[in-house]
């Protein structure tokens, strides 16, 4: 189920939002669909990493220990 939102964005980002539409042949909507999801899910990424990085019990692995995990 869809549930409408209503924001106010400056009109450039209006403008570009409008030429990008219009260049990938796709609503606004889509567009601004899409946009929200991917920070959503780089967002919840963010906060997963924080967590590990506050969490005194959680090993930290060094890049050079990672590439030899790694065969590197």
């Amino acid at each position: 189920m869809s549930v409408a939102v209503s924001i106010r964005l400056p009109e450039k980002i209006i403008h570009d939002l409008e030429a990008l539409a219009n260049t990938i042949e796709r609503s606004k909507t889509f567009i601004v669909r899409k946009a929200i999801e991917s920070y959503l899910e780089d967002y919840a990424d963010y906060l997963v990493a924080l967590e590990r990085l506050r969490d005194k019990d959680d090993e930290i692995t060094s890049s050079e220990e990672l590439r030899e995990h790694l065969g590197l």
